[in-house]
Formats: C-alpha cells, sequence, structure tokens
C-alpha cells in the first residue's frame, strides 16, 4: 500500500490571491489548502505565489520581447504548475485589481495559463464571492484555464458562526472539509486533462 501511495502522481498547484490585506480570509484559505496538502496523500504540490510585488500592467515595459524580472519570475512560476488555484475576493462583482493585474500578466504571449486546470474559492460578504468567482470564469476562458465546476465553495464569512479566526485563519471544520473536497475534484480534473504540458516552446 505504501508503494501505491509514493507512486501517485504529484500535481504542482500555483496558489494566488486576490487580497493584499495582511489578516485577508482568502489567503488564510490558501493556508489551509497547503496545509491539508501536507497533511493528506492527496498529490498536490501547492506552492503560494506572491502577486504584491507586480507592477501594473504597461507594455511599454516590455523590452525587447523581454518582461520585468519580477514578472517573468512570476510567469515562471505559473508556466511550471500543473494547475492553478485561486483564493478571490468579490470587488464590485468581480475580481480584485490586484488579481487582474497578475491574470494579465501572465497571459501576455505567450499566455502561460493555456491548458491548466483550475479551481476558485472564496470568502467575503453577501454571496461569499461567489459573483467574483463567476467572473473568473468567464475570464478563464480566453486564458484556456479550464475551471472544476464542483464542488463550488463560496463562504460567507461575516455570517455567524465565525468560521475564521482574528488573523484570517481557518476555523470552521465543515468549510475545511469543504476546501478539501475542491482539491480533490481539482486534482482528479488535472489528471484527466494531463495538465503536465510546460510549453516547451516557451523560449
Amino acid at each position: 500500500m505504501e508503494a501505491a501511495m509514493a507512486a501517485k502522481p504529484i500535481i504542482k498547484v500555483a496558489a494566488l490571491c486576490g487580497s493584499l490585506r495582511k489578516g485577508s480570509y482568502n489567503r488564510g484559505l490558501i493556508r489551509s489548502a497547503i496545509e491539508i496538502s501536507k497533511e493528506t496523500t492527496n498529490g498536490l504540490q501547492i506552492e503560494y505565489v506572491e502577486v504584491s510585488a507586480l507592477p501594473m500592467i504597461n507594455t511599454d515595459l516590455e523590452v525587447d520581447g523581454k518582461y520585468p524580472p519580477v514578472v517573468e519570475e512570476f510567469r515562471q512560476k505559473i508556466l511550471q504548475a500543473d494547475s492553478v488555484f485561486f483564493a478571490s475576493p468579490e470587488y464590485n462583482y468581480s475580481v480584485s485589481p490586484v488579481l487582474k493585474n497578475a491574470i494579465d500578466w501572465a497571459s501576455r504571449p505567450p499566455n502561460v495559463w493555456a491548458g491548466k486546470a483550475a479551481a476558485v474559492v472564496s470568502a467575503g460578504g453577501g454571496f461569499g464571492g461567489g459573483r467574483a468567482q463567476h467572473h473568473l470564469r468567464q475570464i478563464g476562458v480566453f486564458l484556456d484555464l479550464h475551471f472544476i465546476n464542483k464542488p463550488e465553495l463560496a463562504i460567507p464569512a461575516f455570517q455567524p458562526p465565525a468560521k475564521f479566526d482574528q488573523h484570517g485563519n481557518l476555523t470552521d471544520p465543515q468549510v475545511r472539509e469543504k476546501l478539501m473536497q475542491v482539491l480533490v475534484s481539482l486534482y482528479n480534473f488535472s489528471l484527466r486533462l494531463g495538465c503536465r504540458n510546460k510549453m516547451d516552446q516557451y523560449p
């Protein structure tokens, strides 16, 4: 049995948060996802990819077909991932500016999102970020990102009982279980898509 577990394919996941707030609930969801991946043998290897240092997208910063070093480093991390895990707050029925900026940089030629499996979760007020999730799925159509359809996880974080502590850490066991189900679905869908293509043509 141990040999079978060791042989389970590893899926590398790039995790992006659309909030820069220190106590962000969405950042807390990523931390929990990383913890779950380490505690279980679900085959996921999740790396949190920071987006705060990216400059606002401006094609004037592209010189001789090259991107600023911080942008190129970010693009390479997306490129090397097999799939993507988004934790997205909702800003005015859509994704946050910082997340959209990261998405746009990685979509510049060649588009390093293409062909990857993806999942999105969210936490916030109202519908828990559900409308931002749907908008991100629309963006994913152009990016050639393939989102899992089920399960969905949009957490109304400000409704009792409390689901996060004061530092943004997930404390609700039921939400944690649903998050685990999202990760299992992402893993299985990544294998089905064969998302281990590293775009060998990338210069």
